[in-house]
């Protein structure tokens, strides 16, 4: 990557470095978020059906309305929905736990607006203000990993309800200070992504919309296929969570310094044998985790690079990826190591040429 690539530049072409505190701010924003969710998704219990429904319904309905509340945050930019996600998962702990509803349906649609909120909340700090670089989102999504299984061991405990709530509101600075750091960086452009050019102009922008968005579809489908069958103890589950959301963390600044295209590329293919090698041996298995998991960041740069203007849009294609990606896992499923394999080699040969295609050579910006 060249120095050009390396450093950001303003609409007048003056370098700027470019602050890491926004994907701080929303790393822990964000692993508050998951805590949250997935200790009032472990706390519902009940019957089969409800274990296998309740789950399905959380994907879909915290997903999908990202891409919606994303654009309308796009035409908005002064309309601000951290903290208004933090108070309806806040909400949603009440109206569960103090039994206004019969149903845990309600207290989960609340739950699920508030999630898709502080997610788009994050996804719009950190791409405006990253001038092109995928080191601060990434930050910011990796938290993400870390909240999950944070949550979900502290669903399994007597840990009251209202301690949730006041993790919530201690996340409240945090976005308040992101906040006022993309009005800063609002304030310097015109177009707020305008940075992000990492697409290969040998194609079309709709086409790079639909690979990238396949892609993340792939991942979100792999990320349940992995082999793990030396998955069997607490710890086991921790260290698969953390090294996720090492993986995702270190994709993004990993691009920034040696270039998209080889993360992009290099990740993809060497996750491949230590995915397949790792079935009974969890530390290969985390191996070819950590790599495929550094994939997400430039997913998310593909996309923010033909959509600039709308950063909350792009973010919001990768999360309605993720639901189509996940979303068969809860009717169908390979069951033997040899099948996942073959799919799963199938499934990274595609993307990786995919990936070839779309993303245009490091250290060649396109303007």
């Amino acid at each position: 990557m060249t120095r050009t690539d390396a450093l950001a530049r303003t609409d007048n072409g003056t370098r700027i470095k470019v602050s890491p505190l926004p994907g701080l701010l929303y790393f822990y924003v964000h692993f508050v978020t998951e805590v949250i969710c997935f200790f009032m998704l472990g706390r519902y219990g009940g019957d089969s059906l409800r274990l296998w429904f309740v789950p399905l319904l959380y994907d879909m309905l915290a997903f999908i309305p990202q891409s919606l509340i994303g654009y309308v945050c796009d035409k908005r930019p002064r309309l601000q929905v951290g903290v208004p996600g933090l108070a309806l998962m806040s909400a949603a702990l009440l109206v569960w736990n103090t039994g206004l509803f019969r149903s845990p349906i309600p207290s989960l649609v609340i739950l699920c607006l508030g999630n898709a909120c502080t997610h788009v909340a994050g996804a719009e700090v950190t791409l405006r203000t990253a001038r092109g670089k995928l080191g601060p989102s990434a930050v910011f999504v990796a938290g993400g990993s870390f909240g999950v299984i944070s949550g979900t061991l502290l669903a399994n405990t007597a840990l009251p309800y209202w301690t949730l709530i006041l993790l919530a509101a201690t996340a409240v600075p945090f976005v308040l200070l992101a906040e006022d750091d993309r009005r800063k960086a609002d304030a310097e452009r015109t177009v707020p992504c305008a940075d992000f050019d990492y697409n290969s102009l040998k194609i079309a922008a709709v086409w790079i919309v639909l690979l990238a968005t396949f892609i993340v579809i792939v991942r979100g489908y792999m990320g349940y296929g992995i082999p793990t069958a030396w998955k069997k103890t607490t710890f086991q589950t921790v260290m698969l969570f953390v090294i996720m959301g090492i993986g995702k963390g270190a994709g993004g600044l990993i691009a920034d310094r040696i270039g998209v295209k080889k993360t992009a590329m290099l990740s993809a293919a060497l996750a491949l044998p230590f995915l397949l090698c790792g079935d009974q041996h969890m530390l290969v298995s985390l191996v070819g985790v950590m790599f495929f998991s550094m994939t997400m960041s430039v997913t998310l740069a593909l996309l923010v690079s033909v959509l600039p203007r709308t950063p909350g849009l792009a973010f919001g294609l990768t999360t309605i990826g993720l639901f189509l990606g996940t979303a068969p896992i809860f009717f169908f499923k390979f069951t033997t190591v040899r099948a996942n394999g073959i799919m799963i080699t199938i499934l990274t040969a595609v993307c990786l040429l995919a990936l070839q295609v779309m993303i245009r050579k490091d250290g060649k910006r396109n303007a």
